[in-house]
Parts: structure tokens; C-alpha cells; sequence
């Protein structure tokens, strides 16, 4: 069976338009980094000019028969675990946001029942390693 994965290729990080020159567009905070497109009327990244980042578009997005494939699982998001019970066979799932205790009890069912789980990892895990 063909492993159906995301082609790897160099694919530029989209980021917001001068994130380097000012500390509340991201030199200093990461988060704030994140692609914005760009607004103004005369932006040299919005007139698409020679030497600027390049600009998200549809032509850098994954073929569609490999869409929804992490390491070549199909992915399932779950958020309780009675949501288990539907994820087939040969399916990874994503554990959604949910609190410690409901993380740990779908943790524990998934093992269970030989599903594999592609976010283990937590902050809380790193630390009780750590400790």
C-alpha cells in the first residue's frame, strides 16, 4: 500500500509584512509573525514586486488525494471518547483541546483499542518527564 504524504519541497514561511522592523509585528513575539495579508495602497508585497517574501496562494497547498494525510494516516479529530468508537480502522486521530483528565482517559482507550495517536505530545507530559 502506497504511504500517501504531503510532497516535501521547500515551501517558504508565510510571514507578515515587515514582522522584522517593529517589535508589535513580531520581532520580538513569534506569535505575532503569523501571515496578515497585505492592505495598503502602495505595499510592494500586495503589488506582487521583484525581492519581496513570497505570498500564500493556492498553488502551495498539498494534492487533494493526499489532503488529510499525516505520515500516512488518515486523521480523525476526537474530543470525548465516545468519539472513538467511530474512527476506522487504519485511522490516526488528533486529540482536540480538552482539559488533563479527559486527555488522559482518551489517551488510555486509544492504546486500548491500537489506534494511533499523532499529538501525544503536552506540556503537562514534558513535565512530569522532567520531574
Amino acid at each position: 500500500m502506497e504511504k500517501k504524504t504531503t510532497t516535501k519541497r521547500k515551501k517558504p514561511k508565510f510571514l507578515r509584512t515587515d514582522w522584522h522592523k517593529k517589535i508589535r509585528l513580531g520581532r520580538g513575539v513569534k506569535k505575532n509573525q503569523k501571515w496578515h495579508g497585505a492592505k495598503g495602497r502602495q505595499n510592494k508585497l500586495r503589488l506582487n514586486r521583484k525581492g519581496r517574501m513570497q505570498r500564500p496562494k493556492i498553488g502551495w497547498g498539498a494534492d487533494t488525494k493526499n489532503k488529510g494525510f499525516v505520515d500516512g494516516v488518515e486523521v480523525v479529530r476526537v474530543e470525548n471518547v465516545s468519539e472513538l468508537s467511530k474512527v476506522e480502522k487504519g485511522c490516526g486521530i488528533i486529540i482536540a483541546k480538552v482539559g488533563a483528565k479527559k486527555r488522559a482517559e482518551i489517551i488510555a482507550k486509544a492504546n486500548e483499542m491500537k489506534i494511533k495517536i499523532l499529538n501525544k505530545y503536552k506540556k503537562t507530559e514534558k513535565k512530569d518527564a522532567i520531574r
